[in-house]
């Protein structure tokens, strides 16, 4: 593992402090981490988020009613 050397603002040193304090995580690193990992994996939902979107937008306009359309989200969701 590769070794870092970061700063901290005030107010950041201090939550993470608390959080190791809290026993929440066991070192001021383990949390950073973990930090990371949950942005890493919160920035992969987005990207698929943003893929559907698009796709959706490129696919046109539906000229079907709102309780077409609910009928029909139903209906996948039903099998």
């Amino acid at each position: 593992m590769s070794r870092q050397s970061i700063s901290f603002t005030k107010p950041n040193d201090e939550w993470l402090k608390n959080q190791v304090d809290n026993k929440e995580y066991t070192s001021k690193s383990e949390l950073v981490n973990d930090l990371i990992r949950q942005a890493r994996k919160q920035q992969v939902e987005i990207d698929w988020i943003r893929t559907k979107l698009d796709k959706a937008e490129n696919s046109g306009f539906s000229t079907d009613s709102k309780n077409e359309i609910l009928a029909q989200s139903k209906s996948l969701l039903n099998g």
